[in-house]
């Protein structure tokens, strides 16, 4: 069993309260728009760092994290990207990928827009976290605390953050 604490399009915000909310998690997994090494690096002081890029990252966090993660974790297989649009529509760059292999989870950022969905289509589990960053359009913060566990994925919990202070 491992607890996961994921976040998107921290925009190089930091904010302790990432801390208090995933003290008790295994991992911490950013679906992108990380905004900095430096925000990364405390990321990875902190907890086991799973991420990927978006598209406001510069180089240096381009080097350091992919554009997709696919990886297995408790028998959950998982897909990370940051760009990737949602059940009924996906964004062309990971359709076929999907398509073709579909995970049992599929995780992406970039539209600030918390959204959890379950594609029937692919026996799939659609997260995004929405943003835990301050910059965006975004009115609340988000995060989100789950638990994978023998192949199951549960105990989804959605954390919602002052307004943009």
């Amino acid at each position: 069993m491992k607890k996961i604490g994921l976040l998107s399009d921290t925009h190089g915000w930091w904010d302790e309260k990432y801390t208090t909310y995933f003290a008790d998690c295994d991992e911490v997994w950013h679906a992108g728009d990380i905004g900095s090494m430096d925000l990364a690096l405390k990321f990875e002081a902190f907890k086991p760092f799973r991420a990927v890029y978006g598209n406001i990252d510069d180089s240096k966090v381009r080097a350091a994290f992919p554009e997709f993660l696919r990886f297995t974790l408790e028998g959950v297989d998982v897909l990370m990207t940051h760009i990737g649009g949602y059940p009924g529509k996906y964004d062309p760059k990971v359709k076929n990928m999907l398509f073709a292999n579909p995970p049992k989870l599929f995780i992406d950022g970039h539209s600030h827009i918390l959204k959890v969905m379950f594609d029937k289509k692919l026996n799939c589990l659609h997260i995004n976290p929405g943003a835990a960053g301050k910059y965006g359009f975004h009115r609340v913060r988000t995060l989100i605390r789950f638990v994978l566990d023998e192949g199951n994925i549960r105990d989804l919990e959605v954390i919602e953050l002052n307004e943009r202070d």
